[in-house]
């Protein structure tokens, strides 16, 4: 520190005081531009980095579940206001369409001469837990698209982010910092909201039973949700290995044939294929309207869980929470719109903290962790 005497020239004490000034680096100031400029260069160096083909089949999968997710849950919605009981049938047909990625997959086999991956017991058994949970999981959405409006159930849904953070980092070790934390906080009381506002959007013909039925089930759903999206992640990683896209598509199928038989198993035990032909011909619209919401429901959910198979292995996580987060808003108001859902200033609040959870979390994934920074610095 500098320290003047009484008796020092002023003209010196004037230069001195100049020269400090002079040596004070200049306050940081943001500027747009150059932020625009960071922003496009970054932008083109990520473009440049990757073939014509990934960004084409990047934009396909994210188009896929913009579009087959939020239309999976109307569907399934339709399926009961217009007169379908068994909630068996609704899970069931979330599967069916399992041979989709079989048509997309041996093309693999053929023209490119891969060869599939051996199964070992290992893999067996985790396709097998995987498949049964999946099952189980797609019954507890059934219940929730059964006395839940679709805008409702698809906010609730929404919680899986936040189990699918909290068994990541239990199971898979991914880190959990203080934005992470935040989001799993503001989605829980985005939840409660709805809870709380249960009076304005159950439907006449649904008891408090069994509206609270289907909060309960998309709660527990969306739980199961998480941790099978941990387990997914703990296998693809740990025994396939992250490598080619094909072993992501392999994954995918046999995971959805376990989970077809499983609900078969249960379509049988429940005699719901013969109920399939009283249900028809009771329903809203015909039996052809019937079979085609159904044909309809397999069809989008599994180009749904395709593209997010996909956006999970050419892009990242973050990448599938931002579209996740994209498509709860988009399934809220297409309910609004086309299925005439009840949206109370409750739910619009429920839906804004929703989507603040969500960034909240993708900001805490994309923040550098302190593992990453001093990897950085070290390199």
């Amino acid at each position: 520190m500098t320290t003047f005497k009484d008796d020092d020239n002023p003209e010196s004490v004037r230069l001195l005081m100049d020269e400090t000034t002079e040596q004070r680096p200049p306050a940081a100031s943001f500027s747009y531009s150059n932020w625009v400029s960071n922003v496009k260069k970054s932008t083109k160096e990520a473009y440049e980095s990757k073939p014509h083909s990934h960004w084409i089949l990047l934009t396909l999968s994210c188009t896929s579940m913009l579009t087959a997710f939020p239309a999976s849950s109307l569907l399934s919605r339709l399926y009961f206001s217009n007169g379908g009981q068994s909630k068996w049938i609704i899970s069931w047909v979330a599967v069916a369409g399992w041979p989709i990625t079989c048509l997309i997959l041996l093309p693999l086999y053929i023209f490119r001469k891969i060869k599939p991956t051996p199964l070992n017991a290992k893999l067996l058994l985790s396709y097998t837990l995987l498949g049964f949970l999946s099952a189980a999981d797609n019954l507890m959405y059934a219940y929730a698209y059964a006395y839940l409006p679709a805008s409702t159930s698809s906010l609730l849904a929404s919680s899986s982010l936040a189990f699918s953070a909290l068994f990541g980092y239990l199971i898979v070790k991914n880190p959990m910092n203080a934005s992470v934390i935040n989001s799993i906080v503001i989605i829980t009381g985005a939840m409660a909201i709805i809870a709380l506002d249960s009076s304005s959007d159950r439907y006449d013909y649904v008891t408090n039973r069994q509206y609270f039925a289907g909060f309960f089930w998309d709660i527990m759903g969306s739980a199961l949700h998480g941790l099978i999206f941990a387990l997914s992640e703990l296998v693809f990683v740990k025994l396939l290995g992250r490598r080619f896209f094909h072993v992501a598509l392999e994954q995918q199928v046999m995971v959805s044939l376990v989970a077809f038989a499983f609900t078969t198993l249960g379509m049988v035990l429940s005699r719901d294929f013969q109920g399939m032909a009283r249900e028809a011909k009771s329903f809203e619209g015909g039996e052809s309207r019937y079979v085609q919401v159904l044909v309809w429901s397999a069809v989008t959910f599994q180009l749904g869980v395709l593209g997010a198979t996909a956006v999970l292995f050419l892009a990242s996580t973050v990448m599938a929470g931002v579209l996740n987060a994209v498509r709860v808003p988009i399934t809220s108001i297409a309910a609004v719109i086309l299925m005439h859902d009840p949206m109370s200033g409750f739910k619009i609040l429920s839906l804004i903290l929703t989507f603040w959870g969500f960034s909240s979390y993708i900001y805490g994934s994309s923040s550098p962790t302190p593992s990453t920074q001093a990897a950085s610095s070290s390199s």
